[in-house]
């Protein structure tokens, strides 16, 4: 499974042309790809009315979309910022902590465009796309 993130998927949805969002374009169909709720709230987040709302809710649900939170999770999740931190990286947003370690602990490859998740691979063995 790869996990789509929230700094692919805003160009994805803007009809932006990256090497990511074509490849999102080129695999959707091909592989298993999904969010994680957390990555539907961050992208809903952003949105300024309801319609515009439902129009991205279709266009998103040709991706499964996975539950994230949970107790292991949390604490997993808690430790791995702790080991970033230990090594003189800190994470910015909690969200990419819990989508990294989501992706760690499920064993999902994740395709992003966001330096946070570049600790995660580089010292924790998240599985990163890289087009």
């Amino acid at each position: 499974m790869t996990i789509i993130d929230t700094s692919v998927l805003i160009d994805y949805l803007a009809d932006r042309d990256t090497p990511k969002t074509a490849w999102v374009e080129r695999n959707v169909e091909k592989y298993s790809c999904g969010l994680t709720d957390l990555v539907l709230y961050e992208v809903l987040q952003g949105i300024r009315t309801d319609k515009q709302v439902a129009a991205v809710q279709e266009e998103l649900r040709v991706f499964e979309l996975w539950p994230t939170m949970g107790p292991g999770i949390a604490v997993k999740a808690a430790e791995n910022y702790r080991t970033l931190r230990s090594r003189g990286i800190t994470v910015r947003k909690t969200v990419d902590c819990l989508v990294a370690t989501f992706c760690i602990e499920n064993d999902h490859e994740l395709l992003h465009n966001d330096r946070d998740f570049d600790g995660f691979e580089e010292h924790l063995g998240l599985k990163v796309i890289h087009p």
